[in-house]
């Protein structure tokens, strides 16, 4: 159940995060285009800010439930709101099918792909079901390529890569989601089952991370109309890649928060940088009817780097907590008990098996688990930062002030 309402969530998401972009650049022009996508990001990251810290509440004092239920009246206040304030526009709508085959192959493609990152670790990643996975994605996803490029209404329409800027666009959107956001998941994880923050705690810590987002996402949506997009995309993925970077060089075994806060903050003002310039690119390349389309494509750029980024990032991940662990322990435990030890690190159960040892053995047990974290995390970090600098590498190169449909900012 929790699986099919998540689901149904992300279709909503999905719709909302492509119209919204779309609306802005139908809506806004000259100056007011670059303040509209500033204040955009903004409050992305005024939300991104808040939900941490009421999640961590909530899960602390209510349960983990309510971050659900606390969704409901947010929702109907937005509904209300957009139902009395965004236009309605009158014309003619021309009705277009859905790409089955498209939707098919893409959704089946990612989901192999993904499942086998994910299996890899477990079933062997020579066995007979991993194989079949990444050969079946691939034949899927190429065969989406196929589709996409002989139909007359695609789901992704790929005559827009023939925009260079466009390819920069869902490269920094990809490259962002990729390494960023998905390590969000890891950096969480280090801070509760390392550094023992409960989930109020957590949220709390976050905070000078997506408060900088919130800040200079304004600054920079006002920036692009007098800045090229290029400088602050290419900036801002760089100040990811080195705060990723820097975080990865300063944590240990013995270090405590302010070893990642200082790489922290400086990915928030990366984030805060690139983000409304990049919504920008995306649907300033395009005519205004297809900035729909423009939109979307840029939103799965962003919803598949954060698919892949965790999966790609957690096959290492798992790896390399698994024979770190089980080194560290030597002979300690039983082959079984220690298998067990390193598998509680990535499926959440550090507590509840530390519990179970005697106390002989849970202080080695306990330090195995903490180095094996801390090495696994310091590789995914690099690894992260790596991602963000090409993705920054790709926007340097391919985006350029020509391809826009007038200008950035609808000069």
């Amino acid at each position: 159940m929790l699986n099919l309402s998540r689901g149904v969530q992300g279709i909503g998401a999905a719709a909302m995060f492509a119209t919204a972009l779309a609306l802005i650049a139908q809506e806004f022009h000259g100056k007011e285009r670059g303040s509209a996508f500033g204040l955009w990001g903004a409050t992305t990251g005024a939300a991104v800010a808040v939900g941490p810290v009421i999640g961590g509440a909530l899960t602390h004092g209510l349960g983990w439930q309510w971050i659900f239920l606390v969704n409901l009246p947010v929702g109907i206040a937005t509904l209300l709101i957009t139902m009395w304030k965004v236009p309605t526009h009158g014309g003619t709508l021309r009705a277009v099918g859905v790409d089955v085959p498209g939707l098919f192959t893409f959704c089946a493609g990612l989901f192999l792909m993904i499942y086998g990152l994910v299996r890899g670790n477990l079933d062997g990643w020579g066995s007979g079901r991993i194989v079949a996975c990444f050969i079946g994605s691939a034949v899927l996803l190429i065969s989406f390529i196929v589709i996409e490029s002989r139909s007359k209404a695609p789901m992704l329409d790929l005559s827009l890569f023939k925009v260079r800027t466009f390819i920069g666009a869902s490269a920094a959107a990809f490259g962002l989601s990729a390494s960023i956001f998905s390590l969000f998941l890891y950096i969480t994880l280090y801070l509760q089952n390392v550094l023992t923050y409960d989930p109020l705690e957590t949220g709390i810590r976050f905070l000078p991370t997506t408060v900088l987002s919130f800040v200079v996402a304004a600054f920079a949506g006002k920036a692009s109309a007098h800045l090229p997009v290029k400088g602050l995309m290419t900036a801002g993925l760089a100040c990811v890649g080195i705060g990723l970077a820097l975080m990865a060089l300063r944590i240990s075994d013995t270090s405590g928060l302010g070893a990642i806060l200082p790489g922290l903050c400086l990915c928030g003002f990366g984030i805060g940088l690139t983000n409304p310039p990049l919504a920008s690119t995306a649907v300033g390349v395009v005519p205004p009817e297809r900035s729909g389309m423009a939109g979307g494509i840029n939103s799965t750029f962003r919803q598949v780097g954060i698919a892949m980024g965790i999966a790609g990032l957690g096959a290492v991940f798992q790896h390399i907590v698994k024979n770190r662990v089980l080194h560290s322990l030597g002979t300690a435990l039983e082959p079984a008990d220690a298998i067990n030890v390193a598998n509680s690190v990535t499926n959440g159960t550090t507590k509840q098996i530390l519990a179970k040892q005697t106390n002989a053995v849970r202080g080695v047990a306990a330090h195995a688990i903490s180095d094996g974290f801390v090495h696994a995390f310091q590789t995914i970090l690099y690894m992260g930062a790596g991602i963000a600098f090409v993705a920054a590498v790709i926007v340097l190169i391919t985006v350029r002030q020509s391809d826009f449909a007038s200008s950035p900012t609808g000069h």
